[in-house]
This record gives structure tokens, sequence and C-alpha cells, in this order.
């Protein structure tokens, strides 16, 4: 229906300015390294395989402009039959973020967590392809609760900070 009292329309809702805004710009791998110094010895031989796996898990984040971050999500995996190593390998796998209008609480858990959330079936797909071309068998790392990691880290940090001086 037509608008019949001559009004002009009422403008659109402008967006909130305020609201928060999470974009992917780009996922990239940033270095990786795959070593295997008991080769060929390991190889040959009638030793069964029972390797123990060992996997470290890092992530460093940093601001390069004003709502942009970079994410790096650091995996090495160990693996060892008995003492001695048979492959290490390591994966930094990137990401650059828009974060903007988040609290500085909720920036942290972005960062800590929600981020390399996203970065770790890249980092996952990267080393499965690494192991197997260095002829070992599949290597499936299992889901990380990066939440969990995120509140321990918290933790952590809590009681490792200093205690507040008290006035005397």
């Amino acid at each position: 229906m037509a608008d019949t009292d001559g009004a002009a329309p009422a403008p659109a809702a402008a967006p909130d300015a305020q609201q928060p805004v999470f974009r992917i710009q780009r996922v990239y791998l940033k270095d990786v390294s795959f070593e295997s110094p008991q080769t060929p010895k390991v190889f040959v031989g009638n030793t069964p395989w029972k390797p123990n796996v060992s996997l470290h898990l890092n992530t460093e984040s940093s601001r390069l402009e004003n709502d942009l971050f970079e994410c790096v999500l650091v995996v090495t995996a160990t693996v060892k039959m008995e003492e001695e190593t048979v492959y290490l390998c390591e994966v930094k796998q990137a990401g650059l973020f828009t974060v903007k209008g988040f609290p500085d609480a909720e920036l942290g858990k972005m960062l800590g967590s929600f981020c390399p959330n996203i970065l770790f079936p890249f980092a996952r797909e990267e080393i499965g392809t690494l192991v197997q071309k260095g002829g070992f068998p599949q290597l499936l790392l299992d889901p990380v609760n990066f939440d969990a990691l995120y509140v321990q880290h918290l933790q952590q940090a809590r009681q490792n900070a200093p205690a507040p001086e008290t006035p005397q």
C-alpha cells in the first residue's frame, strides 16, 4: 500500500555500532617441521608398532592493527618407541582474525580458545599428512577442548600472580 499521509518512511534502523564482530580473514601454515631420526632403521626389523605419542599445544596471539589479530596454534607431536624418538612433527597453524567490539575478558577467550578451535582441524590434517608422507602409520589426533585449556591457563596465571602488597 502507498503511504497516503505524505510523510517520509521511517529510516531503517542502523546496525548497532557496538555489535561485536568476528571474521576469519585468512588461515595459513606459518611453519612446519618433520624429523625422523631413526629412519631407515625403524622400518627394518620386526619390532611391533606400539608407539608412545606425546602431544604439546601452545597458542600465541598478537594485535597487528586495531581490530586485526594473528593467532598461531603450535602443535607438536612426538612419537617414541621405548626411549628413542621415532619422529617429531611440529606445525604452526596461523590465522588472521578481525575481532571487534568484545570486552577485554571476552577478547582473551576469543584469542585463547575460539581461534585455536578454528585452527586445530587444519593443524591436525597437516600433521596427519606429514606423518604419512614420512612413511609411518596414520596419526589421528583426538579433539582438544580449548575452552578447558584456556580456563586452566587463567587459573595458573592467577596462582602465579604476585600477591598484592598490603600497606603498613
